[in-house]
């Protein structure tokens, strides 16, 4: 394990948990990792540098907001060339100790593999799908139409993977959330594609790091606990209505050929009815 790593966060009014996150990167691996804050237009850009820097990571402030997926990339971008492992992360999540190095060294035993991503914890110790299958039309209509009156409906099991959260193995696609990408990977394929604002950014990477020939894997035997914050708490019917443009966006570029048309339109009306519920997991 020589070649260098460096872990991404993109941060927005993120100052109640960035601590915690930054004391976790300390302990996740046994060398010294560079970490960048790519900051989307903080209310408090000062206060936010201040705790980046005083924890020794490096501040990159874009003075606007450009979405998860475009800070990801601007933060990326800064990295210097012989960086070859990225582990983006939530600003929200805390790393277990030794939790980038495990990531490290099972995407390092075989070169088929692009990104590798951990067991993701709620702060009940529950474990988040974090690991989940591309999905396709019908997974994504039987999960817009019944995920939040019958959860556990065939169609949200088969998309999220519920049952298979103890083994590594291969997954269609890796929450954002915290996902460990091989940097020769991310560059080839652009990293994230910014027309995602927020949502939908890391399957759809997921997607093309399969369709270029890499592999998406689950490794349990690293850990990250998603904690949650208050940058995004008062803005729930926003944050649902872009998580549905988002899934629509990527079921629709999918399937993107003219006589599919009919499912499209089923698609929207379903996901615009589960926009109005309460739950976007």
């Amino acid at each position: 394990m020589t070649a260098r790593a460096a872990i991404v966060t993109v941060s927005y009014n993120s100052e109640d948990v960035l601590p915690a996150f930054l004391a976790s990167t300390t302990a996740a691996s046994g060398r010294q990792v560079e970490v960048v804050v790519a900051d989307n237009d903080s209310a408090h850009p000062a206060v936010l540098r201040a705790v980046v820097e005083g924890a020794g990571a490096r501040f990159l402030e874009l003075g606007e907001n450009r979405g998860y997926g475009a800070a990801a990339n601007a933060a990326v971008a800064t990295l210097d060339t012989d960086v070859s492992w990225v582990l983006v992360s939530n600003p929200d999540v805390v790393l277990e100790p030794g939790a980038l190095d495990r990531m490290i060294a099972t995407a390092a035993d075989d070169a088929t593999i692009g990104a590798v991503g951990p067991r993701l914890l709620e702060p009940n110790g529950e474990v988040y799908p974090s690991a989940r299958l591309v999905p396709s039309l019908r997974t994504g209509l039987g999960h817009a139409l019944f995920a939040n009156i019958w959860p556990r409906n065939p169609w949200t099991r088969r998309y999220r993977q519920d049952d298979d959260h103890d083994g590594q193995r291969d997954a269609g696609w890796l929450s954002g959330a915290c996902l460990l990408v091989r940097r020769d990977v991310y560059d080839r394929l652009g990293g994230f594609d910014e027309r995602y604002f927020m949502y939908f950014e890391d399957v759809d990477l997921g997607w093309r790091i399969g369709r270029a020939g890499y592999r998406n894997v689950y490794e349990p035997r690293a850990a990250a606990t998603h904690v949650g914050g208050t940058a995004t708490q008062g803005a729930s019917e926003r944050m649902r209505r872009a998580h549905h443009e988002s899934a629509y966006r990527f079921l629709a570029g999918k399937y993107s050929a003219w006589w599919l048309l009919p499912l499209r339109v089923v698609l929207r009306a379903a996901l615009i009815v589960r926009a109005r519920s309460t739950h976007t997991r």
